[in-house]
């Protein structure tokens, strides 16, 4: 028996590598991949969207815009470009949500705060108060890195325009004026063609692990 067995020892070493090598195949084709859905006006609550673009059900993309960062520098698209970043809309003076969403989104800043690929981006929704002296002592307090996390302002139009119809994130705040927006909690997942790929409560740690796991899997999904 044992003499059978070593005759043939190479026959067997070779059907069991390429059995495993077969398997192998097998189980990764049988494996559903891994992906984040493209989100559209159309399918997030429409309280957040702009009436003039709840219909559009795909090819949404994050609009072009020029916006003011907490060292007076002028902030576009071409700042992110190529890059995977995560967005919301806060003010300074907010004494709720905002403080727990300031702090979350500095912890995954500091994950990734030696991968260049990964930015972020936080937007004032009262422009008229938050100054960008306001903005840059709001960002030294919360320990945001520049180069890698944009808080910005702008005028409260554009603003309003990029939350309504850009990032679906706010609601309109339509008792109190032109350009009035109460913001969420939201994060927002961009990926490198400016397309939202996900939505979570930036006040929520459980949310805040699979953001981290989604940024991580949409790193993957470029390679």
């Amino acid at each position: 028996m044992f003499s059978y067995i070593k005759q043939y020892k190479y026959f067997w070493l070779g059907f069991f590598v390429f059995s495993s090598i077969v398997i192998r195949l097998f189980y990764g084709a049988l494996k559903p991949i891994e992906k984040l859905q493209i989100h559209s006006p159309y399918s997030v609550n429409p309280k957040l969207v702009d009436t003039t673009i709840q219909h559009v059900k795909k090819s949404h993309f994050i609009a072009d815009f020029s916006l003011i960062n907490q060292n007076g520098d002028t902030i576009t698209q071409n700042n992110y470009q190529d890059k995977i970043y995560v967005a919301d809309f806060f003010f300074t003076t907010c004494p709720s949500i905002c403080v727990a969403m300031a702090y979350n989104m500095r912890d995954l800043q500091n994950v990734f705060k030696d991968d260049d690929e990964v930015m972020f981006l936080s937007h004032s929704v009262k422009p008229e108060e938050d100054s960008v002296a306001q903005i840059k002592k709001y960002a030294l307090s919360k320990g945001v890195i520049d180069g890698k996390w944009n808080v910005v302002t702008g005028s409260k139009k554009q603003i309003y325009d990029l939350a309504r119809k850009s990032y679906l994130a706010v609601e309109d705040a339509n008792f109190a004026g032109d350009y009035d927006m109460i913001h969420t909690e939201n994060f927002m997942l961009i990926d490198k063609k400016r397309q939202i790929r996900g939505f979570y409560d930036g006040t929520d740690p459980k949310e805040m692990e699979k953001l981290l796991n989604d940024i991580k899997l949409l790193k993957r999904l470029y390679k």
